[in-house]
């Protein structure tokens, strides 16, 4: 019988366990980064400090444990210890163990890169962080040692790659340091078996600089940094500010030589819960103001019609306006507005440089105060055009507030309440190919030197024959440059035949540029020389107010004058072109009468040059070329060989010249229509 009982109770307790075991664990709320570790007492400079919290396995399971996935959670400090403030900080890691990011608080890239965030994309490099909202770090004397206000603590969380933990992780970063080139920081050591820390002092050179600190550098409202300088500059100015609402003026200054965009698109991102009431100037491509009035906005402001909300994204894109809404009372009236998205290099109009619009900000708790302001983050602008540069632009940086005209006409400034500056270069994109090519001709040869094959890029998926996308392109007779490349195979075939060239089997794929530009040498004397441009747009896109400058290595001192372009020197070896006022435009390809093609839409000038200054200049040895073109910003393909002289060059320059000719005749009757 007591057997009995015992068999029964351990069968209850067994049938117990196993429905303990099979009921589910709650779901965890997402943890939260703990406090970062306490300064160092040794460290009189900026302390950085890096903490991984904890390492747990993730599916999927593999068998090669160096790439089993694991979620981290980690914490940074950057810790002023010294006797500077430390302005607009910002810290790189470097990441060892293929870390994705999927969480940061605290901070932002300093790139402005969207999470998740790939950290091999910075190719070996470290990545960088800024502080958002904390960009500032005060002293210890100025603040009594408030480590509210010397201490920023940035939490990540994410995904890395590695083997078992065993008794020491090995799943920290490599190396720590500031990106401020005032401060040298030794190599990091740990501290624990989770901790990694350095010491980072001011260079000699920096101490020798350093001035006495005044009553005001303890004010981060009286302290700036020095306004910034890049191809693109977007100042955020408040002009107005409110307990939960503030007036911005954003503007963006082109200071590119040759960079320019068109219908620009601008985008950032809120981080604060902020949304756009209304624009001036500009609007977005969405009216949207739905994550509102389902969102903490609609909680707060129960008492707005949110109907005449323009948006409540996260991240807002925001276009130009077009001309005709300049003088619009509810859109318009705004200083450089209405261009449609239009900004010029300086060097082309000064007066079309920038681009500027209003926007009225609702702020969310616990901003809800006139002095709370934050700007945006992870700024980002583009042009409409493929032939418009790329740009990468770093986080907002808090300087000296504008000075505005005082609008009443007396000879008084009005400063804004707060301005941040973003800083945006031109960058190329890895394997980035160019979206224009250069085709070379001469008097003294018969034949074109064409664009090289996918000068601009292949397309992965193309249609019809298979063409060969590394064999040499084929030199054109001179009629081929009217003729779309799909067109030109007969001509090319025909021109191989009857030169004798080679003609490749399959045949080379095309350029697939969407402009081309010809540089024609078209005379050579004692005393000067001429070249013919001619321009070809074989897109389907009219382009207003073109430019095109070219690389002079050796002829650049001899030139004179361009008889159809506007031409300048400019410096550095290049020459500026645009189209006259009036004849700016270089139109779409389009249909001519008794054609069975596309014709490309074409502008043509002739140069003259002298010799006075380049006396040994030997035009037919090549030196009659540019070594670099761009256009509209960007830069071109280039040709790998020149035009060599040939004997029967006079009868056959003849033919290229017509050729030519009648391509600006088109040109101009298109213009005329």
């Amino acid at each position: 019988m007591t057997s009995s009982i015992t068999l029964l109770l351990g069968a209850i307790l067994l049938a117990a366990g196993l429905a303990a075991a099979q009921t589910p664990t709650p779901r965890q709320p997402p943890a939260t980064a703990a406090e970062a570790p306490a300064p160092d007492p040794g460290c009189n400079g900026i302390q950085l400090n890096y903490n991984l919290q904890s390492r747990t396995k993730i599916r999927p399971f593999v068998a090669d444990q160096t790439k089993q996935p694991y979620s981290f959670k980690a914490n940074f400090s950057v810790v002023n210890g010294g006797t500077r403030p430390l302005r607009s900080w910002a810290m790189l890691v470097t990441f060892a163990h293929d870390e994705i990011l999927v969480g940061v608080d605290g901070a932002v890239l300093t790139a402005g890169a969207e999470l998740p965030y790939n950290t091999t994309a910075d190719a070996g490099n470290a990545t960088s962080f800024s502080g958002y909202p904390q960009t500032d770090l005060l002293t210890p004397i100025a603040t009594a040692g408030d480590i509210a206000q010397i201490q920023a603590s940035v939490g990540l969380i994410g995904t890395l790659f590695a083997g078992p933990l065993g008794k020491v992780p090995v799943t920290l970063p490599t190396a720590l340091s500031l990106d401020d080139p005032d401060y040298a920081c030794p190599p990091a050591t740990n501290v624990t078996a989770t901790v990694l820390s350095t010491c980072c002092l001011l260079t000699p050179k920096a101490l020798a600089n350093a001035t006495a600190p005044s009553p005001s550098a303890t004010d981060p409202t009286k302290t700036f940094l020095p306004r910034g300088t890049g191809d693109l500059v977007i100042t955020y100015d408040v002009i107005q500010a409110y307990p939960t609402s503030y007036l911005a003026l954003v503007t963006m200054e082109n200071n590119a030589k040759l960079g320019r965009l068109d219908n620009w698109r601008l985008t950032w991102e809120w981080r604060r819960g902020e949304f756009i009431y209304s624009i001036k100037g500009a609007y977005t491509t969405k009216k949207d103001a739905s994550d509102c009035v389902y969102g903490p906005a609609g909680q707060y402001y129960q008492s707005t019609d949110f109907s005449q909300v323009l948006n409540c994204q996260k991240n807002p894109v925001i276009i130009d306006l077009p001309l005709s809404r300049y003088n619009d009372t509810q859109m318009g009236r705004i200083d450089h507005c209405c261009r449609n998205g239009t900004i010029l290099p300086k060097s082309m109009d000064a007066s079309q440089s920038k681009s500027a619009f209003q926007i009225q900000v609702f702020k969310m708790p616990p901003d809800t105060n006139r002095t709370k302001l934050f700007p945006p983050a992870n700024f980002k602008i583009a042009g409409g055009s493929s032939l418009n540069p790329d740009y990468t632009c770093g986080q907002p940086m808090p300087v000296s507030p504008t000075g505005f005209p005082d609008p009443s006409g007396l000879d008084s400034t009005t400063l804004a309440v707060a301005t941040w500056q973003v800083v945006c270069n031109i960058t190329k994109p890895k394997n980035a190919k160019p979206k224009c090519c250069v085709t070379f001709s001469a008097f003294y040869n018969d034949s074109v030197i064409p664009c090289n094959t996918c000068a601009c890029g292949c397309p992965a998926n193309r249609r019809g024959p298979t063409c060969s996308t590394t064999a040499q392109s084929m030199i054109l007779p001179p009629e081929a440059l009217l003729v779309p490349f799909d067109n030109r195979t007969l001509k090319a075939q025909a021109w191989a035949e009857l030169k004798h060239y080679n003609a490749p089997r399959p045949i080379p794929c095309g350029d697939y540029c969407g402009v081309s530009i010809n540089w024609h040498v078209s005379s050579d004397f004692s005393k000067g020389w001429s070249a013919r441009v001619t321009l070809f747009n074989w897109g389907d896109v009219d382009m207003a107010n073109w430019f095109a400058a070219m690389v002079m290595d050796k002829a650049y001192d001899g030139f004179e004058k361009a008889y159809s372009f506007n031409a300048t020197a400019v410096g550095n070896d290049t020459v500026f072109m645009q189209g006259l006022e009036g004849l700016n435009y270089l139109v779409k390809q389009t249909n001519m009468s008794g054609t069975d093609y596309l014709v490309p839409g074409k502008q043509q000038s002739v140069l003259s040059f002298d010799k006075k200054l380049t006396p040994s200049l030997d035009v037919i040895a090549g030196e009659g070329f540019p070594t670099k073109v761009f256009f509209n910003g960007e830069e071109c393909a280039m040709p790998q060989r020149f035009p060599i002289k040939s004997g029967s060059s006079t009868r056959l320059s003849s033919a290229l010249a017509l050729v030519l000719l009648l391509a600006a005749s088109s040109a101009f009757l298109l213009l005329q229509q």
